[in-house]
Order: structure tokens, then C-alpha cells, then sequence
């Protein structure tokens, strides 16, 4: 069991590296999807190294360093390029803030006893902040041809960027797998097919980038207070 989630692992790492080589040849929209195909392996392989009773540290080390790469490294070279000419300095200082804060968020992550995190985390998922900036780019990007995007672009992004980095390494409580799991009960499996029928509509209707942001935004917004319901407001 251990090796198959591994085996997700190092996917999610090459879905990272095949990001970073499709954001320097300025396709954004495989590059936007390769990071949220790593965030899906990341999800599967959390799930499967779960129900293998015997405690894995290699696996978990493994996923932290894979993290780095494709939710920090990878998304911020895509952002970089993506805004870096209306921005150069500001982006790169933005998105080194945010590559740093992922960092520290996976490191204190991997030193926090999980006893005391049954279905919560610490601050913003790195995933979902490479989600997050991921879908954005994607309802926005344009392509090889890279066009001068509206004014107003560059400065949301670059705003959204530095709220994930604080987010990331806050102690705001936010959702994991198990607390999701928690709070459908029953109807999990029939939120996942909902779901999974609605994106599939939003990209019949070119609009995935927009679906997926909004789920991820929805996630950000009301995640604290869920975890807050779950536990009694601990």
C-alpha cells in the first residue's frame, strides 16, 4: 500500500516539473492543469497512505518535498511568468514570499504531533493555495501568444499571492481529507459525483478554470468555520 501511494507521490511530482517546463514555453493552460492533476495525486495518495496501518515517515517526507515542488516551486514560476511583465520586481518578491511560506507551512506540518490535528490543519494546504493560483491563471491565461493582460489582473493576483503566503502560515484551522470525509457523512460519495458532473459541464462550457476556483475559494472561506462546528469550537 505504501509503495502505491509513493508511486502517487512521485506522479504529483512530475505533474510539478511537467508544469514548470510548459509555464518557460508559455502554455499556461497545460501548466494550469498539471498543477491541479497534483493536486488530485495528492489528495488519492494522503487517502491510501491512511489506511495502511504502519506509520510510513519516508512517505511522509517524500510528500512534503514533492509539495514544495509542485505547489511551491512550480506555482510560483508559473505566476512569475504570467505576470512578470507588468511586474518584475514586485512579482518576484511576492512569489518568493509565497515559495517561503510554503516551505515553512510543509515544515511545520511535518513537525506538529497529527494527534492533535484529527481533521484539521494548521494554515492554508499548500495545495489548495497552488489550486487557487493555478484556476486563476487559468481563467485568465492566453495561451503562446502571451497578450498585455488588463492592469487590474496583475494586481489581484499579486494581492492573492501574498493572502495564501499569510494564510499558509497562520493558525487558522482548515479542513483535511478526514474532516471533509466528516462533515458529508453519508453524502460524500454523492458530493464527489455532483461535483465531478458539474465540472464536467464547465469544461464542455470553457469555464473550468472558473469552477474550480470558485470550489477552492468556497473551501478557503468557510473551511475555518466548519473545523469550528466539527470540534466544538476547541
Amino acid at each position: 500500500m505504501n509503495y502505491f501511494a509513493n508511486f502517487l507521490t512521485l506522479l504529483s511530482l512530475a505533474c510539478g516539473f511537467v508544469s514548470i517546463i510548459f509555464s518557460i514555453e508559455g502554455h499556461f493552460t497545460f501548466s494550469c492543469w498539471a498543477i491541479i492533476l497534483a493536486v488530485i495525486l495528492d489528495g488519492l495518495d494522503g487517502q491510501i497512505a491512511r489506511k495502511n496501518p504502519i506509520p510510513n515517515d519516508f512517505g511522509k517526507e517524500l510528500d512534503s518535498l514533492v509539495d514544495v515542488v509542485s505547489f511551491g516551486i512550480a506555482t510560483s514560476i508559473l505566476g512569475y511568468i504570467f505576470i512578470y511583465r507588468a511586474f518584475y520586481f514586485w512579482a518576484s518578491l511576492a512569489l518568493f514570499i509565497y515559495l517561503s511560506c510554503s516551505v515553512m507551512r510543509l515544515a511545520k506540518y511535518n513537525i506538529t504531533p497529527k494527534d492533535k490535528m484529527v481533521n484539521y490543519f494548521y494554515g492554508l494546504p499548500t495545495t489548495v493555495s497552488g489550486g487557487i493560483l493555478a484556476s486563476f491563471i487559468l481563467i485568465y491565461r492566453k495561451g503562446k501568444d502571451i497578450s498585455p493582460l488588463p492592469q487590474s489582473i496583475p494586481i489581484i493576483f499579486l494581492f492573492i499571492v501574498l493572502f495564501l503566503a499569510f494564510l499558509m502560515v497562520s493558525r487558522v484551522r482548515y479542513l483535511n481529507l478526514d474532516g471533509l470525509k466528516q462533515f458529508f457523512g453519508r453524502k460524500t460519495k454523492l458530493t464527489v459525483l455532483v461535483l465531478a458532473i458539474l465540472l464536467f459541464f464547465a469544461i464542455f462550457l470553457r469555464k473550468a478554470g472558473v469552477a474550480i476556483f470558485t470550489l477552492f475559494l468556497i473551501y478557503l472561506l468557510f473551511s475555518p468555520f466548519v473545523v469550528k462546528r466539527l470540534n466544538g469550537d476547541r
